[in-house]
């Protein structure tokens, strides 16, 4: 596994689960106890990788595709984005976006296969409207954003980053 996987591996490890969708409130484990179970295995081969994915975790992200787009926007100098924020749009409208820019009011969402069933549709143009009545711009990636290096994710964040004034440094 190269060290992105790595991190996937590691964020589904420290995410905190969504009892509703699976039946447990507490995550697999914590960052410490993965750095603690590293710690407690030096010099073993692979442990460099670990220790580098390591540094790339996040708690948050709910699927492996979250993972590889927040590193590939990492990666191409974009600003960190918060992961599954609850974020507050207008009084009583709560989303949580997979990928959020407060400063410049981004949302990020990666759309699955799931996003294709008709009642997720409908949730997914009201998640949309709401965004754009709060006068945010809710980018979606798909897996075909994903071909290639992520290149077209990143540059479709990209786009909306600027339109909101930001500049890569």
């Amino acid at each position: 596994m190269d060290i992105d996987e790595i991190t996937v591996v590691a964020d589904h490890l420290i995410r905190i689960p969504r009892p509703e969708f699976e039946g447990r409130s507490s995550p697999y484990c914590t960052m410490d106890e993965l750095e603690e179970m590293l710690d407690r295995h030096w010099g073993t081969p692979g442990i460099r990788k670990a220790r580098l994915a390591l540094e790339q975790a996040c708690v948050g992200s709910d699927s492996a595709p979250e993972t590889r787009l927040r590193l590939a926007l990492k990666r191409a100098g974009l600003p960190t984005a918060e992961v599954n924020v609850p974020t507050e749009l207008s009084p009583g409208v709560v989303r949580q976006p997979d990928l959020a820019f407060r400063e410049q009011r981004v949302a990020v969402e990666y759309e699955g296969v799931g996003h294709s069933d008709p009642e997720q549709i409908v949730r997914d143009i009201a998640r949309e409207e709401d965004f754009s009545r709060a006068g945010w711009i809710l980018v979606r990636i798909s897996k075909r954003h994903m071909s290639t290096g992520a290149t077209t994710a990143v540059a479709k964040v990209r786009r909306a980053l600027e339109q909101r004034g930001w500049s890569p440094k």
